[in-house]
C-alpha cells in the first residue's frame, strides 16, 4: 500500500511537470495556430536567467518573476522579428522554422551558460511530509507546482473565455483577415500570444528545474511527454492538458514502479496512438464533425 501511495504521488507531481509545459504549447496554439517546438529551450533561457541572478545574490522571488518577465520579452522578440517573417504562409513553415529555434537557442545557451550542469534551488521543503511514522512522497515544493499550475490552467481559461483581449487574440489566430475587417490589431494579439504563452513556458522550466540541476538540454525529457498530454487533452484545451499531463504522470510512474522503466517511452506512445485512434482531436476537444 505504502509504495502504491508513494508510486501515485510521484506521478501526480510528475504529471504536473508535464501539464505545466502542456499549458505553454496550449496558449501559443489557441493564440497563434503554431505549434511551438522552441518552447523547450526558450524556456530554458529563461532560467538560466534567474539561476544567474540567484548566484549573484538576488532572491529567489525577484530572480522567479525576472524569468517571467524575460520570457515576456523573448517571446514578443521571436514572434516580432523572427516567426512573422513566414506569418501567412504554410504552416509547415512556422514548425520548421521552430525546429530551427530550438537548435540554435540550445547552441547560444551552451556558449552563454555553458554546458556543466548546475544546481537550482527549489523555494520549498524537498523531503516528504511526515504523516506519523510514515513519510509520504509528496514535498512542499511539489505542493506548490500543483497550486502554480491549477492557478495557471485557471488563468487561461478566464483569459480566453472571459475577457475581449482573448477573444481577440483567439480571432487573430483562427481568421486573421476577418479580424482586421473587425478593427482586430492582428500583428499585436499574435505578438502578445508568443509573449504570454512564453511567460507560461518560463514558469514550467521553474517547475521543472527546482531542487534538481539544469543544463542547456534539461527540459529536452519534458518535451516528448508535455507535448503527448497537451494532444491528448486537445490542444484548444487548457483543462484536458492539466487532465492529460496529470494521468500520463501517473500511469508512466506505474510502469516505472511496477513493470520496467526502459518501457516507459513505448507506454507514453501507445496511450497517445490508443487515445488519437478513438478521439483525433485529443479528449477536451470540442471540434465538431461536419454531417454532408
Amino acid at each position: 500500500m505504502q509504495q502504491l501511495l508513494t508510486t501515485l504521488l510521484s506521478g501526480l507531481t510528475l504529471g504536473m511537470v508535464y501539464a505545466a509545459f502542456a499549458l505553454a504549447l496550449v496558449m501559443i496554439w489557441r493564440s497563434t495556430r503554431v505549434v511551438n517546438f522552441a518552447q523547450a529551450p526558450m524556456a530554458m533561457v529563461t532560467t538560466y536567467v534567474a539561476l544567474t541572478l540567484i548566484n549573484n545574490g538576488v532572491s529567489y522571488w525577484v530572480a522567479f518573476v525576472a524569468a517571467l518577465l524575460s520570457g515576456f520579452v523573448l517571446g514578443a522578440v521571436v514572434e516580432r522579428f523572427i516567426v512573422r517573417w513566414v506569418e501567412g504562409k504554410s504552416e509547415v513553415n512556422a514548425v520548421i522554422l521552430t525546429l530551427g529555434l530550438f537548435i540554435v537557442l540550445h547552441a547560444l545557451a551552451a556558449l552563454v551558460f555553458g554546458s556543466s550542469f548546475q544546481s537550482f534551488p527549489a523555494p520549498f521543503g524537498l523531503q516528504g511530509f511526515r504523516v506519523g511514522d510514515t513519510t509520504i512522497a509528496l514535498t512542499g515544493f511539489g505542493v506548490f507546482q500543483i497550486v502554480a499550475v491549477v492557478i495557471v490552467m485557471l488563468a487561461l481559461l478566464a483569459l480566453f473565455i472571459k475577457t475581449d483581449i482573448g477573444l481577440r487574440m483567439r480571432a487573430a489566430a483562427l481568421n486573421p483577415e476577418v479580424a482586421r475587417l473587425l478593427g482586430v490589431r492582428v500583428g499585436g494579439m499574435l505578438t502578445l500570444g508568443w509573449a504570454l504563452a512564453a511567460v507560461v513556458g518560463s514558469l514550467s522550466g521553474l517547475l521543472i528545474a527546482g531542487g534538481s540541476l539544469v543544463h542547456p538540454s534539461y527540459m529536452d525529457s519534458v518535451v516528448v511527454y508535455g507535448f503527448v498530454a497537451a494532444v491528448l487533452g486537445g490542444l484548444d484545451s487548457p483543462h484536458g492538458a492539466v487532465v492529460s499531463g496529470v494521468s500520463l504522470g501517473i500511469v508512466l510512474q506505474v510502469v516505472n514502479g511496477y513493470v520496467s522503466p526502459a518501457l516507459m517511452p513505448m507506454a507514453g506512445l501507445l496511450i497517445l496512438v490508443l487515445v488519437l485512434l478513438v478521439r483525433p482531436g485529443g479528449l477536451f476537444s470540442r471540434t465538431a464533425t461536419r454531417k454532408v
